[in-house]
C-alpha cells in the first residue's frame, strides 16, 4: 500500500470513536440509516450509497448522491460472578465476586458515501464507515489468588476484575470502500466488487496479571516479563480486502443477492504482540450475505437476508481459552509454548462463527414519505465455557428490533432509524476456579439519522 493511502486510514481511524461490542458478535446489524431500519436486511432491495458495504453490486442500482450519517450507540454492559468454594482447596484465581457495569456507554457513529455515474449502466462509489470493534472499561472489584491451595502460600487480593486495576479494551475498526458495479441482462442483474481499507486501534488495560502465561515469558524461563501485554496505550494497524456481489431480478417483483467479503489480513499490534496470538495478530473475519426482495404491492416490500460471519478466521477471536493450559508456566502439566498468550495457539475468547437472520419491511407511503421495520436473530458467539475472558468483550445480543423513515424533500432526504436489543445473559464457570459463576451481559440501542443530497 501507499504511505498516502495508509495516512487516509489512520485518518478515518482517528476519526471514527470506538464501537462497543456492536450488536452481532461485534459486526454491526445493518451499514445505513436505511439498512438499519430493517435490523440489517434489505440487501436484495438497494436504497442507497450504504449498500456497497453489504453488497458492492447494490451500488449499480443507486442514483448519483452523497450521504451523510451521524449515529449514537448506546450499550449497558455488565458482568457479576459468584462467591467462590475453592480457597484453599486446590489453586484457584477467583474473580470477585464482583457485579460491575461498564463504563462508556455513549458512542457517536459518522458515516460518509457517495455515488457518481461512470455511465448509464455503471457507477463508482466511495464509502466510509465503521463496522465493528468492542470497548468495555470494568472500574472497581477484586481477584483473588490462591497459588497453592492448602499450602502455605499467602492468598492475595488484588483490585481489579483481573486483579490488575481497571481492566477492559478498546477497539475501533474503519473501514474505506472504493466500489464499481455494473448492470446486465438488460438492467435485470448487476455484478460489484469493492476494495476495501481497513483500519484499527486498539488498547487493553488491567490484565497484566497473565504475564505469567505469555510465551515470551515461558520462553525465557521465567526471568523475562512480557513488555507488549497491558497498558501500552493504544497501538494501530492497517490491512486491505475486498468484497463480490451479485444482484439478480428474477422477476418484476422478487430479487435475490449474494456478496462475499474476504478476510481481511491486518498488521500486528505489536504493543499488545503478548496478549493476542501469532504475536499480535488481529485479522477481520470473511462474512458471506444472502438476500431476497419480494414487491408485495405497488406500495409494500418485503426483505430478508440471512448473513453468516467466520469468527473461526481470526486465531485471536477463536482461539479457546483451554489452550493456555497448554502452556509450560500454566501449572497443568503443558509443553507447547504456541499455546501461550502471544503464540499461534494462544488463548482467545473462542467465538464461533456466527449466523444471523433479518426480516423488513419497507411501505412507501407516498412519494415523500417511506417507513420501515424489521427484526433479526442470531445466536450469539460465546460459549458458556468462554465467559472468563469475554469479561472483556461480552457480545452476547442476539435479537435486533428496528423501525425507520425517509422523508423526501427537494433535491434531498432525510432518513431515521432506531434500533433496540433487549438484554441477553451468558453463564458459565470461571475457568480458573470452576466453582465460581460468571454471568455476562448486554442490552442496546442505536439512534441514527443521515441526509442525502440527490444529484
Amino acid at each position: 500500500m501507499s504511505q498516502s493511502f495508509n495516512r487516509a486510514l489512520f485518518l478515518s481511524a482517528a476519526l471514527l470513536p470506538a464501537i462497543a461490542g456492536a450488536t452481532n458478535g461485534y459486526f454491526m446489524g445493518g451499514t445505513g440509516t436505511k439498512n438499519q431500519g430493517m435490523a440489517g436486511a434489505g440487501s436484495a432491495d438497494p436504497e442507497e450509497a450504504m449498500i456497497m458495504a453489504t453488497d458492492p453490486a447494490g451500488l449499480a442500482f443507486i442514483s448519483p448522491r452523497v450521504e451523510l450519517g451521524i449515529g449514537l450507540f448506546s450499550p449497558d454492559r455488565s458482568y457479576s460472578s459468584s462467591s467462590s468454594l475453592a480457597k484453599g482447596q486446590g489453586g484457584a484465581f477467583t474473580i470477585g465476586p464482583n457485579d460491575i457495569t461498564s463504563d462508556n456507554k455513549l458512542f457517536p457513529m459518522p458515516s460518509v458515501g457517495a455515488v457518481w455515474a461512470m455511465a448509464d449502466d455503471s457507477r463508482i462509489g466511495v464509502a466510509f464507515y465503521g463496522r465493528g470493534g468492542m470497548n468495555t472499561e470494568w472500574a472497581g472489584g477484586t481477584a483473588t489468588f490462591d497459588p497453592d491451595g492448602p499450602g502455605p502460600a499467602p492468598v492475595m487480593s488484588l483490585p481489579g476484575t483481573y486483579g490488575g486495576g481497571t481492566a477492559g479494551v478498546d477497539l475501533m475498526q474503519a473501514f474505506l470502500n472504493v466500489t464499481w458495479a455494473k448492470t446486465f441482462a438488460d438492467g435485470r442483474a448487476a455484478f460489484g466488487a469493492s476494495l476495501i481499507g481497513a483500519a484499527q486501534r486498539f488498547e487493553a488495560i488491567g490484565v497484566g496479571t497473565f504475564a505469567g502465561y505469555t510465551k515470551s515469558f515461558a520462553a525465557s524461563g521465567g526471568t523475562a516479563m512480557p513488555k507488549s501485554l497491558s497498558n501500552n496505550g493504544h497501538d494501530m494497524s492497517v490491512g486491505v480486502g475486498g468484497a463480490l456481489g451479485l444482484h439478480w431480478s428474477m422477476t418484476d417483483n422478487f430479487a435475490v443477492a449474494a456478496s462475499y467479503s474476504s478476510k481481511v489480513s491486518m498488521g500486528r499490534f505489536d504493543k499488545y504482540a503478548d496478549l493476542f496470538a501469532e504475536g499480535g495478530k488481529f485479522d477481520i473475519p470473511s462474512s458471506i450475505t444472502v438476500g431476497f426482495s419480494l414487491k408485495a404491492s405497488d406500495n409494500v416490500v418485503l426483505n430478508a437476508d440471512v448473513q453468516r460471519i467466520n469468527y473461526t478466521d481470526v486465531a485471536s477471536v477463536s482461539n479457546p481459552i483451554s489452550n493456555l493450559f497448554g502452556c509450560p508456566t500454566a501449572g497443568a502439566g503443558g509443553k507447547d509454548l504456541e499455546s501461550c498468550l502471544g503464540g499461534s495457539r494462544g488463548a482467545g475468547f473462542g467465538w464461533e462463527d456466527m449466523d444471523v437472520y433479518k426480516l423488513g419491511i419497507r411501505w412507501n407511503v407516498n412519494s415523500d414519505l417511506t417507513l420501515r421495520a424489521g427484526v433479526s436473530h442470531g445466536k450469539q458467539p460465546i460459549a458458556s465455557s468462554q465467559v472468563t475472558f469475554n469479561i472483556l468483550a461480552p457480545g452476547v445480543t442476539e435479537d435486533h428490533i428496528a423501525a425507520g423513515f425517509t422523508r423526501r424533500s427537494g433535491n434531498g432526504e432525510w432518513s431515521g432509524s432506531l434500533t433496540y436489543a433487549p438484554s441477553q445473559t451468558v453463564k458459565g464457570a470461571n475457568t480458573f476456579d470452576p466453582t465460581q459463576q460468571i454471568s455476562l451481559s448486554m442490552d442496546q440501542w442505536m439512534l441514527q439519522f443521515s441526509y442525502s443530497w440527490l444529484r
